[in-house]
């Protein structure tokens, strides 16, 4: 039998300087101009040209109204999953995400194309995050700013909302908007769909899901290896915030979160050991698990998309 590698299991290959070679996955283009039926128009923007960090903006083709007036709309930025070292803002599943929370929710979407490991490591992935909501703040005030987020978007009600390594990146960014000296946005909420939290030692769903069919041990570890600086292991706080005590008072202060996952994801304890520290620092938590399901069942399964989706938009209204 031969060995298991979980590098081929994520279809990449190790470069001698150190990248990968990754297999293309299915994109769509964004599409400004609204087509007959189509309820979603979207565009991408950069976000920082020397990072070369951009986003997909989305915005409902049906705007609400109110007294005749168009209501604002609350506005979402969005980290897409992959484990750090795959997929974009184009890949079709986020993008088939971020179209249905636009339209269904409804609210203006900024979806961050962050930088992908081991290319660049953390925290340069929380420093994309932390620009992409110093851009979109930006735009309330500047008379050029993007005119979907000027014109439509609610900046007193901005939620953070990330799906595996995206959930990681949404819990350390709303830790520092309280230093980005915002002017206009406020953050309402953070959403942390399956979020991606690891350490050094294994936990029973880990252990029991070692070698699950999406995400077996070695790939989790694989990721890990790939995105952490080569001087920390995991139970850094990029990786492990649960053993740092130091920052207790920090994360008491990220307002309200919405952490969901599901029983069979090996990181089910990782993320209800999150929402046992959220809440003994204070944060007002609601918590969803769901005993039955794996990891991104939710981008597979249009029943359990459907039910995220609900759940989401109530936490946002």
């Amino acid at each position: 039998m031969s060995e298991f590698n979980p590098y081929k299991h994520l279809h990449v290959t190790r470069n001698l300087d150190g990248t990968l070679t990754r297999l293309d996955s299915p994109t769509v283009e964004s599409h400004p101009n609204p087509l007959p039926g189509q309820a979603v128009v979207s565009k991408d923007v950069t976000i920082n040209g020397e990072t070369r960090t951009w986003a997909r903006l989305y915005r409902p083709t049906r705007l609400p109204s109110n007294d005749n007036a168009v209501a604002r709309l609350p506005i979402v930025i969005y980290f897409h999953h992959g484990g750090w070292i795959l997929l974009s803002a184009a890949d079709a599943t986020s993008h088939q995400n971020c179209s249905q929370i636009a339209s269904e929710v409804p609210a203006i979407v900024v979806s961050v194309n962050y930088r992908l490991a081991p290319e660049s490591r953390l925290p340069a992935q929380y420093h994309d995050g932390a620009d992409a909501v110093c851009w979109v703040d930006h735009q309330a005030s500047d008379p050029e700013g993007e005119p979907w987020l000027r014109d439509y978007g609610d900046f007193s009600r901005c939620y953070l909302y990330g799906c595996g390594c995206g959930g990681n990146i949404v819990f350390f960014v709303g830790l520092r908007v309280n230093e980005l000296e915002l002017e206009a946005l406020k953050v309402a909420g953070i959403v942390m769909n399956q979020p991606m939290f690891g350490g050094v030692q294994r936990t029973e769903s880990e252990l029991q899901f070692a070698t699950d069919q999406l995400l077996p041990l070695p790939v989790l570890d694989l990721m890990w290896d790939l995105v952490l600086p080569a001087e920390i292991d995991r139970d850094h706080r990029y990786c492990n915030p649960m053993v740092d005590g130091a920052r207790k008072e920090m994360i008491g202060r990220l307002g309200r979160c919405l952490v969901i996952g599901f029983g069979g994801d090996p990181m089910v304890d990782r993320q209800q050991q999150l929402v046992t520290l959220l809440v003994t620092c204070g944060v007002q938590v609601d918590a969803h698990f769901d005993d039955v399901g794996f990891h991104n069942i939710d981008f597979v399964d249009r029943r359990r998309a459907a039910a995220v989706l609900s759940i989401v938009k109530e936490f946002i209204f």
